[in-house]
């Protein structure tokens, strides 16, 4: 699962909601840090993790 991410795009964790909002840090390969509001700097797999891209409407 490849995503397309970014430094600065705001994303959700799908199984995490209550770490809130988070802010992409850096995107290397499989490796993308975030930032999240609640849980703090977080290392996530994405090919096993597919975060949700926030629109920025969004609340």
């Amino acid at each position: 699962m490849t995503q397309d991410l970014s430094p600065g795009m705001r994303v959700r964790h799908p199984q995490r909601p209550d770490w809130g909002i988070g802010q992409v840090q850096s995107a290397i390969g499989h490796r993308v840090t975030v930032n999240f509001e609640h849980a703090g700097k977080v290392l996530i797999n994405s090919d096993k993790v597919a975060l949700t891209p926030i629109e920025e409407s969004d609340p």
